[in-house]
């Protein structure tokens, strides 16, 4: 028997959210299809923590990478990550390594039955980032175009001359990114993970000496 671990999140760390529901439908999942739960993971994160890291996500895929485990249950896509580029990365990782993991809403998965990748979820993934791009350019876009403006009225931009941001405050602001390096994760997949710039991730790890 396959063994399979499940994922459960929501956006609340009150009680007006349950992972309940989640956990029931893909403990169900398991038993349809003779997996044997061997354990669960069940993270709440409320509205204003939303660009947190996910700890007990990192926590589960470390779990199933180190216990070789067969498959990870998650009810959809969106749980695997904070946004687009972290989902990405996530599912590169745990298909670069053969997890598997079945996303109960989209009704797919990294690998099918007999062990070959699933074709439609990598056009999924390939729309997902070609979304995530154009989010990025919109992004982009709104900050130049308010910037110019900015300096059309006058606006001083920039810190203020010979500032330096106190080393503290940088750990605080960078708390995933040091995690992560610490963790031995490259800085490319860290900068990814943590939805920054491979440039600031350089300049946190020869700041911090990881």
């Amino acid at each position: 028997m396959k063994k399979a671990v499940i994922y459960a999140r929501v956006s609340s760390t009150g009680d007006r959210q349950s992972t309940e529901r989640q956990i029931n439908d893909l403990t169900r999942y398991a038993g349809q299809n003779d997996y044997e739960v061997v354990e669960k993971f069940e993270e709440h994160i409320s509205g204003v923590a939303k660009n947190e890291n996910r700890k007990v996500l990192c926590e589960c895929l470390d779990y199933c990478l180190s216990e070789k485990i067969d498959i990870l249950l998650i009810s959809e896509l969106s749980r695997l990550g904070r946004n687009v580029d972290e989902v990405l990365a996530n599912v590169r990782r745990c298909k670069d390594n053969n997890l598997n993991i079945y996303f109960q809403k989209e009704g797919l998965s990294i690998f099918q039955a007999d062990g070959s990748k699933n074709p439609f979820l990598n056009i999924i993934i390939s729309i997902l980032g070609t979304c995530a791009e154009l989010e990025r350019e919109n992004i982009r876009f709104r900050l130049n175009s308010g910037r110019r403006q900015a300096i059309e009225k006058g606006v001083k931009m920039g810190r203020k001359e010979g500032y330096r941001k106190p080393k503290e405050q940088k750990a605080e602001e960078y708390r995933s990114v040091i995690k992560h390096l610490k963790k031995g994760t490259s800085v490319r997949n860290t900068a990814k993970l943590c939805d920054v710039s491979p440039s600031t991730v350089q300049r946190i790890k020869h700041e911090f000496s990881l």
